[in-house]
């Protein structure tokens, strides 16, 4: 039996979603390398740092100094020098982005029913389950 590499599936799926989710987002101003991600953990972590943002996402360095850059530039978040290490900075949401905060999730949610639909319950509980094992073996 010829099995099709897991890795490509995951991938094409990824670079697919990707594209819908870029054309969705660019009439906020967010871009693509991952805004979407940055900005809804800072949403729910205000006070982040750039430091835990890159640990938590798994992005490199320079993406995330990139991705913080343009959603400051956006207006979407502010930065405040951590009174605790001045060479750091907090990461704070905007009024803009609190107010972007639903139709960011509604555009998610929305991707997610597109990626599930001909799932069902199990099988997505099931598929959910499966990729989270296969993402923590290279952790």
């Amino acid at each position: 039996m010829n099995k099709e590499p897991i890795g490509k599936l995951i991938s094409l799926i990824h670079r697919q979603n990707q594209k819908t989710l870029s054309r969705q987002l660019v009439t906020y101003g967010i871009g693509s390398g991952g805004q979407h991600s940055f900005l809804k953990l800072i949403i729910g972590r205000p006070g982040i740092t750039q430091d835990q943002l890159t640990n938590e996402l798994k992005f490199d360095k320079a993406t995330t100094a990139r991705a913080v850059k343009l959603l400051e530039q956006s207006g979407y978040i502010e930065r405040k020098v951590d009174p605790d290490d001045r060479r750091s900075y907090l990461l704070y949401p905007t009024p803009k982005a609190m107010d972007f905060a639903p139709i960011l999730q509604e555009i998610l949610n929305g991707l997610n029913r597109k990626l599930s639909r001909h799932l069902t319950d199990e099988e997505e509980t099931q598929l959910i389950s499966l990729l989270k094992r296969i993402s923590q073996e290279d952790e």
